[in-house]
């Protein structure tokens, strides 16, 4: 939970693996001063951008940071001296990137909501508005938190740790659901901003 630095590890064959350090600490970013939690790295146009949730000094709450490098392994650099996103809340954990077919990249993040938006070309800022995915049974097994009935048991609810993904022109969204302890759910749609499907569990609870 208290984690200050993030490790990269590297294999060929998925049984032996070589520990290439921390390449990305909090001490990268000026800004943030705790709490390096669960990031996500992707490549474009020939550098790696390592999407991180942190602290934020500015705000007090947590944040999206972005750091770049010329290899999976690092080194990396913050990319922007400052969040990629920060509003002072709580919410932004967790981000996930992916880059649709027609070259368009999409940033998801957070708990107890899930926000999304676009990104820019160059992968270090928001193109537009940040948005949230309104929940619904339909569409994650339960609707937003505000809209809950209480003492309803409903199929499932989205927690954190989103990731996202397409397959065969479908968007996939997976994420932890259910509270602690927690299990993998997801929902899919024919869009990156849906209407979403949930489609039920593909891991059982598991112990944090």
């Amino acid at each position: 939970f208290w984690m200050y630095d993030w490790r990269v590890f590297s294999t060929a064959d998925m049984v032996n693996w070589t520990d290439h350090g921390s390449p990305l600490s909090l001490a990268s970013f000026e800004w943030a001063d705790d709490r390096a939690w669960a990031p996500q790295c992707i490549a474009r146009d020939g550098k790696y951008y390592f999407y991180v949730p942190v602290h934020s000094k500015l705000s007090g709450g947590m944040a999206i940071g972005v750091a770049v490098g010329d290899t999976p392994y690092g080194p990396f650099k913050d990319a922007l001296g400052k969040p990629l996103y920060d509003n002072g809340s709580w919410d932004h954990i967790d981000p996930t990137v992916f880059i649709d077919d027609d070259g368009q990249a999409w940033i998801y993040w957070g708990n107890p909501r899930l926000y999304y938006a676009k990104l820019t070309r160059d992968m270090i800022s928001i193109d537009g508005e940040v948005k949230t995915i309104e929940f619904t049974e339909e569409g994650f097994g339960a609707p937003d938190p505000s809209k809950r009935e209480r003492g309803k048991k409903y199929t499932d609810t989205y927690t954190e740790g989103p990731w996202a993904f397409k397959r065969n022109g479908i968007y996939y969204m997976m994420y932890a659901a259910g509270g602690v302890p927690e299990h993998i759910a997801y929902s899919t749609s024919t869009t990156p901003t849906g209407p979403w499907t949930y489609r039920g569990t593909i891991m059982p609870q598991m112990n944090e």
